[in-house]
């Protein structure tokens, strides 16, 4: 029986730019680092941002982008600290998309392997609330 997520993986190609990603702007805390202690398939680093394990494994970046992604949560008032900390990092910031008012914001980047990841301000229930009005 599924009782929670357990962690998400990334394949990445740099590490070490992974990494700073995931510190400067996530808050991540490295936890592991295999160094030369291949114990999966490939040098790999865990993290814990906000309670969540987050892992990072060395590799081969996806070939193209998608619109699947991954979206962490974050306070209206971290929005411009966010975008600062995305160009500082020289990620790809995408265009908002079009939004029913109440759905709260969000920015879409690409990390440097073409991952797209998600910063939100609102709850599900807060989308609920406005798609079922709207």
């Amino acid at each position: 029986m599924i009782t929670g997520l357990s962690h998400m993986t990334f394949i990445v190609k740099d590490l070490n730019k992974t990494e700073a990603m995931l510190v400067k702007l996530l808050g991540a805390r490295k936890i592991y680092q295999s160094d030369d202690h291949h114990y999966s398939i490939a040098e790999e680093r865990f993290y814990v941002a906000k309670g969540m394990w987050i892992a990072i494994m060395q590799g081969e970046p996806l070939p193209s982008k998608t619109y699947n992604h991954v979206a962490f949560k974050i306070e209206e008032d971290a929005i411009d600290p966010c975008l600062e900390h995305l160009e500082d990092l020289g990620l790809e910031i995408l265009p908002g998309r079009t939004r029913i008012t109440g759905e709260g914001h969000s920015i879409y980047f690409y990390d440097y392997d073409n991952h797209l990841f998600e910063l939100h301000t609102g709850t599900l229930e807060q989308r609920l609330e406005t798609y079922a009005v709207a």
